[in-house]
C-alpha cells in the first residue's frame, strides 16, 4: 500500500497533533484528510506554517490542561448518587459501569465526561461509597465519589411486624371484657340460685 507524508493541521487521535509531520496511506490522504483541511502535503511552503501550527497546538493544550484541571478540582467535591435495582439480599441486578457513572454525571450536574476517563479496574457490585480514578488528561487525574443506593424497598424483619400488631392490647380488651361480663353476671346468677333455694310454698 503507497504512503505519503503529509502535515497535521488539527489533532486527530490516534495520529497526532497540529504540525506533526506522518506517513499515511496515500488513498487516506487523498481522500479524507486533505479534503477536510486537516493534513497539508509535505512541500517548502508548508513546512513554513509549522510554527504557526506549534503555536496553535500549544495554545489547546494549554486550554485544555486548564479546563481538566479545573473539572478535576469541581468533580472531587460532589458525590455521584447511582441508584440501582436488588434483590432482597442487597446484592445487585448488574454492575456499576463507567459509562453509568458518566451518564450520571450528565444528568445530575450535567458535566459532560466520556466514559474512557473514568477508570474503573472492576465494575461495582454491591452498595456503597466508592472512590473512582479519573484520567482526564495526560497531566491531569482526579477522583469522583460514587454512591451507590437501591431502589428496592427494604422489607421490615418479621420480629419487627409482629411488635407492631397489638395483639397484647386485643388481648387486654378481651380480657377486661370478660371481666366485665363476668362481674355483670354474677350478681344475677347469685339471686337466680337463691331463688331457686326458697322453698316453694305449699
Amino acid at each position: 500500500m503507497a504512503k505519503t507524508e503529509v502535515i497535521l493541521t488539527h489533532n486527530i487521535i490516534g495520529l497526532g497533533g497540529e504540525s506533526d509531520q506522518v506517513r499515511v496511506a496515500a488513498g487516506y490522504a487523498r481522500n479524507f484528510l486533505l479534503p477536510n483541511r486537516l493534513a497539508v502535503p509535505v512541500t517548502r511552503a508548508n513546512k513554513r506554517q509549522i510554527e504557526s501550527l506549534k503555536q496553535k497546538r500549544a495554545e489547546r493544550e494549554a486550554h485544555e490542561f486548564n479546563t481538566m484541571a479545573e473539572l478535576s478540582k469541581g468533580l472531587s467535591k460532589l458525590i455521584c448518587v447511582i441508584k440501582v435495582k436488588t434483590g432482597e439480599d442487597g446484592k445487585l441486578f448488574g454492575a456499576v459501569t463507567a459509562g453509568m457513572i458518566a451518564d450520571e454525571l450528565k444528568h445530575q450536574f450535567d458535566i459532560m465526561l466520556d466514559k474512557k476517563k473514568i477508570h474503573l479496574e472492576h465494575s461495582i457490585r454491591q452498595l456503597g461509597e466508592f472512590e473512582v480514578e479519573l484520567n482526564l488528561h495526560a497531566e491531569v487525574k482526579g477522583t469522583l465519589k460514587v454512591r451507590v443506593e437501591s431502589t428496592t424497598p427494604v422489607a421490615a424483619p418479621a420480629e419487627a411486624l409482629v411488635e407492631e400488631k397489638p395483639r397484647t392490647e386485643k388481648r387486654g380488651k378481651r380480657q377486661d371484657a370478660a371481666a366485665v361480663e363476668t362481674t355483670e353476671t354474677k350478681p344475677k346468677a347469685e339471686k337466680k340460685a337463691k331463688a331457686d333455694k326458697k322453698p316453694k310454698a305449699e
